[in-house]
């Protein structure tokens, strides 16, 4: 365990003359500190983080062009909830939602609406808070209770899920994967849907595996349900990383508004919309989707612009770089950055693949997202975690973890593909796998488990 010092040591080379050479570490000194001081302290500290482009395991942005960090620079002092006072950027974030209504092919992209949040674990909470809404104006208005509400998603969604249903007092049913049913597909839906259920969560790319989620199966599902029971149960599309995805490199798919049990979508600008952290989006097929007693109004300019939120005070920087990249990008950028992230996820992919201890368990078809697998009997001397810790010294956080609920023996490892991971980076990756497979192939007997510091699995 490391123990902090009570006392900051400063450099002498750090400090001007009269400046003290000691500070403490957690409590705020009397006197001050010159800026050069103060900047180099923090920077040196933040050395010891691991290197942003090599972190494999985030979807997170880490690389925007340099004309993005420069409006980044001019508006990081931007609130975002501060309509009055920034009016132009509350028309951007407007503008923002309404490209993403169209692109998610809402009926009348006019009459939809939507907001931006911190990210979109927000937006997720937004959305399940609007179906739950919903469902209690209609329970009530046929007298009926509503103090046994219920939300259906996989074992395998992002944790903000397990929140919402804990902070807002939701039952959490939870259908879980196996090796037959690896997503949410419409098997067995009908075991956890009753009158109760406010809504079906979806994921489009699910964190753990990168894999898409079929919407339409389990859109088809439900109308089953609904000819049977007459439950006729909404939708949630969590597109955190896949809406950013599907619309520029599988166009076909129906997966969103085009399906009418799609009442909502969310998805991160931060991930595969390309902005640094944090921005989410959610838009709701139509104003009716979302219910008005959870619409506050802000007048500005003589206007009337509905907000609808967790968080009050939060930048405004972000939504702007958001903007700068439909602009920058269009629809025929965007398909060019998501398509060479493919590219690069099925060529990591597929020669993990060939290696005789690796079999994997998706190939970043859909998001450009995959995991694999140690080939069983391979060896018993080391695991998926012994590599990860390997692949660390090197500077690639590839993080190792286990599949949830019903699958929890199953030991997985992951790679997110983001913009700036090059085919010559990738190359770089796969030696370095190479090398550490047959560092622990060599190995004359298994490596000690005890105390072993693994990496944890991050969303």
């Amino acid at each position: 365990m490391t123990v902090e010092r009570d006392s900051l040591e400063i450099n002498p080379l750090f400090t001007r003359s009269g400046e003290a050479r000691e500070r403490p570490r957690f409590q705020m000194a009397d006197a001050e500190m010159l800026p050069d001081t103060a900047y180099q302290i923090i920077h040196d500290e933040a050395m010891l983080d691991g290197n942003a482009r090599l972190n494999l395991a985030t979807f997170v942005g880490t690389w925007m062009e340099p004309e993005a960090a420069r409006l980044y620079q001019d508006t990081f002092d931007r609130n975002m909830i501060d309509k009055d006072e920034y009016p132009a950027t509350a028309a951007i974030e407007e503008r923002c939602w309404r490209i993403l209504a169209d692109l998610w092919h809402a009926p009348d992209p006019r009459n939809a609406i939507g907001t931006s949040t911190i990210g979109s674990s927000e937006a997720c909470m937004l959305g399940g808070l609007a179906l739950k809404r919903r469902w209690q104006h209609a329970r009530r208005a046929a007298g009926k209770l509503t103090d046994a509400p219920n939300l259906v998603m996989s074992s395998a969604v992002q944790v903000c899920w397990e929140k919402f249903a804990n902070y807002w007092d939701v039952e959490a049913r939870c259908v879980p994967i196996s090796e037959e049913h690896p997503t949410l597909d419409g098997h067995d839906l009908a075991r956890y849907v009753d009158e109760n259920t406010i809504g079906v969560v979806v994921i489009l790319g699910v964190t753990y595996t990168g894999a898409y989620e079929p919407v339409a199966k389990v859109s088809a599902a439900l109308d089953e349900i609904q000819t049977t029971t007459g439950l006729d149960v909404p939708i949630h599309i969590d597109g955190a990383s896949g809406a950013f995805i599907a619309p520029f490199l599988q166009p076909e798919l129906e997966w969103d508004f085009r399906l009418d049990r799609v009442q909502s979508i969310n998805t991160s600008g931060h991930k595969y919309g390309l902005v640094y952290p944090g921005v989410g989006w959610i838009v709701w097929r139509s104003v009716e989707c979302l219910p008005e007693d959870l619409v506050l109004r802000v007048s500005y300019l003589g206007g009337d612009m509905p907000t609808f939120a967790l968080n009050f005070s939060r930048p405004g920087a972000q939504v702007l770089l958001q903007y700068y990249n439909f602009l920058r990008l269009g629809r025929n950028g965007y398909t060019a950055v998501q398509s060479a992230n493919r590219d690069v996820a099925n060529y990591l992919a597929h020669a993990i693949d060939a290696m005789d201890a690796f079999d994997l368990w998706n190939d970043g078809s859909d998001i450009p997202v995959f995991a694999w697998r140690l080939t069983g009997g391979h060896t018993e001397n080391w695991d998926l975690y012994d590599l990860s810790a390997q692949l660390r010294q090197r500077g690639w956080l590839v993080p190792a973890y286990p599949l949830p609920d019903a699958m929890t023996d199953h030991t997985v490892q992951r790679i997110v593909v983001r913009n700036g991971l090059s085919m010559d980076l990738a190359d770089s990756l796969l030696d370095s796998i190479h090398e550490c497979v047959g560092y622990l192939d060599g190995l004359a007997g298994p490596l000690p488990k005890e105390r072993r510091v693994t990496t944890s699995f991050h969303h």
